[in-house]
């Protein structure tokens, strides 16, 4: 027992040394989103680091789902005059979507229902379909051996190899959440961007999935959250951001911040907190 208790200090102390030397995963700088006359986001900061997984807290319409669509690069920063607007991924400030998603994957209720309308889809075509950049297999796209292996290992890295054969659309929420993991794990991502990741699950599914998710925090994997339920903060989080009608009202440590008073301001409502073990939840005083 005390060889494997030093073999975990030895792995983490190596995990650390790594991303201490890396760049951020993510990193924006005054970055401002308008769509028509409406601004979005507004001169919004951030910085991710790898490790320091992220929760994004916002009530609906402050600006979450604009900011993910920014992170994937599926809108663009407008120019600021003189002010250096930033939006970098790993470094970088140019990648070609399917060049991002090789260090990025992506789950979010909107991807889920785009697999749910390929009704003939198998869960394990899906995780394959990663490796083509496409909600499914054309006739030109056959998978390699390699490519199916490397999905079915993905699938039972979450527990949900039996779903291999199963059609994506006849699956639970739950399973359909896993599957997509799965098909983001395939290219070892660094860091997983989740778009209100538990939406659709019961108490106990969303437990489950929430107890998967921290599994990937020990094996490596960064992950920025977006949400608005409290419930969903993982105690592995590092960095906790309040959004409100697109600015950053505060960032911070989970314990600092996840207060009653911020968050009855936050939600525009009088909220009640409370917390049992490293789990906080929330409701209406």
């Amino acid at each position: 027992m005390l060889a494997s208790h030093k073999a975990r200090g030895s792995r983490q102390r190596m995990l650390n040394a790594m991303n201490n030397a890396a760049p951020p995963i993510l990193e924006l700088a005054d970055a401002s989103v308008i769509h028509g006359e409406q601004v979005r986001l507004e001169r919004f900061s951030l910085r991710v680091q790898p490790g320091q997984h992220t929760v994004i807290l916002g009530a609906n319409g402050s600006g979450k789902s604009t900011l993910v669509k920014l992170i994937e690069r599926r809108l663009y920063p407008r120019a600021d005059g003189d002010r250096e607007v930033r939006v970098r991924m790993f470094g970088q400030a140019r990648w070609s979507v399917a060049e991002l998603r090789q260090h990025l994957g992506v789950v979010s209720s909107d991807l889920q229902r785009a697999f749910d309308a390929q009704a003939e889809l198998t869960a394990l075509e899906t995780v394959v379909s990663s490796f083509f950049a496409s909600y499914g297999l054309g006739l030109d796209q056959i998978p390699e051996p390699a490519q199916i292996e490397a999905a079915r290992s993905a699938l039972e890295q979450l527990g949900a190899a039996h779903l291999a054969s199963r059609r994506v659309a006849t699956l639970s929420t739950g399973e359909a959440r896993r599957v997509l993991i799965a098909r983001a794990l395939v290219h070892h991502p660094r860091a997983l961007l989740l778009d209100e990741p538990c939406a659709g699950l019961d108490m106990a599914s969303r437990r489950r999935f929430l107890e998967d998710l921290r599994a990937l925090t020990r094996q490596g994997t960064t992950l920025v959250m977006v949400t608005h339920h409290v419930e969903e903060i993982l105690p592995e989080t590092r960095q906790l951001v309040l959004l409100e009608g697109g600015r950053c009202r505060a960032r911070g440590g989970v314990d600092e911040l996840l207060t009653e008073p911020r968050l009855s301001q936050l939600y525009g409502a009088p909220i009640a907190l409370s917390r049992r073990g490293d789990w906080y939840s929330a409701h209406l005083a």
